[in-house]
């Protein structure tokens, strides 16, 4: 997939990123203990980890904004109702301490604001910490400036895996290539980490793996398909924030598919209600018509249903003293741009683009169509004073940097999680437990901790949303193993869950999580001179683990 649009930093991360966004060396090889192909949330918790154990690490990232889905794909971090006090590791609630922190040192707050010790910045509904993405950034990048100083850790932006030198099962260099120079480097390590968006390390170094949908009869899930399918993947978005001024008029030139999109109504099982433009959505859970209200003046409803203005908002400027913000400013992830006509991988990479480029094109007829068509609560429509805030987004075109992606190629794993092991209805059927009373499978080689829904959006191959309860569930340690490869982990949405389960397994703590989880194990691994197979495979030396990294503030058991 060419990503290499290269876009504006925003003002605020721009002196954080000035020594980034230069080369570490000019060689065409670079050597470390461990190699980290992306630099998502997964990556950056992987390197962490590592890094504070003494490795050298080289992590590479795709565009110019470390983070993934909290910063450069924008979307607030969507986490479960205990998350400030559990069901995270201690060094994911430092990092959301010091996002509060920063507004609190930088930002004129109310007195009010900035004494709640559980400060919200954008106070949306759909998260507890919903704030602006650069100030993610912000953190990330300090987080690891002590090891970029000292040449520890070596970053290189822009620049994405091309070929990889493979012998039997182990991975010995990966080339990759800057997007801005078309520059390759040799990246040589004794680990390899694939924390990709797309798993794009499983197919370049022949790791077995799964994508798109699995049959039921294969995994025995109650909400799996009838019949398997590896082009079916869940919508991907492109994001976008605006704030409003209503005596203004912000609205953009009619972008070139406003036709196609206008009229665009998906093709679903079960039936989408009507045109994907409009207020009215298919209700994940119920599979109902349910209708939404749009007000950027308004509270959290608009005569009495969710008013989308307020789902992601990031900023919430009565938080703020006079003058700081215009208005709000809000995060545009809704149903009615999640892209469904083709996927980022699977097709090749002129479909990839393609895809790419329509799924932009959405955003911005979504955001036309709420400038000129939307209804207003005066019965008027269109709100022509919502405007791009690229700024904030670290963008010229307003859009994200990259797309948010919900589902990745998954390695062919030792072990894979099922619906049967934490999908409460179906965890209900195999435990013979009552509904209600019923909990998670307990793994004993749990290396984490997470919990949300299951959520699968509506997908590239005709599903609407498929929605339901889960279970406060472990992360095994026999799902971050590849069958066969020894030296190759993944760290983000690629570990060995179902299309269903990765439904729960995909969040943002979820995967900072799996990624601290591998970047302990390679450390780990190197230190006695074992494989992580053989760490799992002999119980004395994965009890050593597992306290090794529970001394470090990993959360491997449920404290409810």
């Amino acid at each position: 997939m060419n990503l290499k649009r290269r876009q504006f930093c925003s003002s605020l991360a721009l002196t954080s990123l000035a020594a980034t966004l230069t080369p570490a060396y000019a060689a065409t090889e670079l050597q470390a203990d461990i190699v980290i192909i992306g630099g998502g949330l997964g990556g950056c918790s992987a390197a962490l980890a590592a890094l504070r154990n003494g490795r050298r690490v080289v992590m590479t990232e795709p565009s110019d904004w470390i983070g993934g889905q909290l910063t450069s794909q924008g979307v607030p971090p969507d986490e479960h109702r205990w998350i400030e006090t559990t069901g995270a590791n201690r060094s994911y609630r430092e990092f959301r301490s010091q996002i509060r922190d920063y507004y609190r040192d930088n930002y004129p707050l109310t007195d009010a604001a900035r004494n709640n010790p559980h400060l919200n910045p954008g106070n949306g509904n759909v998260s507890r910490l919903c704030s602006e993405p650069k100030v993610s950034l912000e953190i990330l990048l300090r987080q690891l400036a002590p090891y970029r100083h000292s040449g520890q850790l070596q970053l290189l932006l822009d620049t994405t895996p091309v070929s990889a030198d493979v012998t039997h099962d182990r991975v010995e260099a990966v080339t990759v290539r800057s997007t801005l120079t078309g520059d390759s480097t040799v990246l040589r390590g004794t680990y390899f980490v694939d924390a990709s968006e797309t798993g794009d390390l499983l197919p370049l170094t022949n790791t077995e793996f799964v994508s798109g949908s699995e049959a039921r009869s294969e995994t025995g899930e109650l909400h799996a398909a009838a019949v398997a399918d590896p082009d079916n993947h869940q919508a991907f978005t492109v994001c976008f924030a605006v704030d409003y001024l209503p005596d203004q008029n912000h609205v953009i030139e009619q972008p070139a598919e406003w036709q196609f999109w206008r009229d665009f109504v998906p093709q679903l099982t079960p039936p989408w209600p009507g045109k994907l433009l409009d207020l009215t959505y298919t209700h994940p859970s119920s599979g109902d018509p349910k209708t939404l209200g749009f007000d950027p003046l308004g509270g959290r409803s608009v005569n009495g249903v969710l008013n989308l203005w307020t789902y992601r908002r990031i900023i919430d400027a009565s938080l703020f003293k006079p003058g700081r913000f215009d208005s709000d400013v809000s995060l545009i992830n809704w149903p009615q741009n999640d892209y469904l006509l083709g996927n980022l991988f699977g097709e090749g990479p002129e479909a990839a683009e393609t895809h790419l480029q329509r799924a932009r094109q959405l955003s911005l007829c979504l955001l036309y169509w709420l400038q000129t068509e939307a209804p207003r609560p005066d019965g008027g429509t269109g709100f022509a004073g919502l405007r791009l805030r690229g700024d904030l987004m670290g963008s010229s075109d307003g859009l994200a940097k990259m797309p948010y992606v919900r589902e990745s190629r998954r390695i062919r794993a030792r072990f894979t999680v099922l619906e049967e092991h934490v999908g409460r209805q179906n965890r209900s059927l195999v435990t013979g437990q009552p509904i209600n009373e019923v909990s998670a499978a307990r793994f004993a080689d749990s290396v984490g901790v997470g919990s949300y829904h299951i959520d699968l959006h509506p997908s590239s191959g005709g599903d609407n949303y498929i929605d339901f309860a889960s279970l406060p569930f472990q992360i095994p340690l026999g799902a971050l193993l590849p069958v066969r490869m020894q030296n190759l982990l993944p760290a983000c949405k690629n570990i060995g869950t179902t299309h269903v389960t990765n439904g729960c397994y995909r969040l943002h703590p979820v995967e900072w999580g799996i990624g601290e989880a591998v970047g302990c194990l390679a450390d780990f691994a190197i230190t006695h001179n074992l494989t992580p197979h053989a760490i799992a495979d002999t119980p004395t030396r994965l009890a050593d683990f597992q306290r090794s990294i529970r001394s470090q503030g990993v959360q491997t058991e449920w404290q409810l």
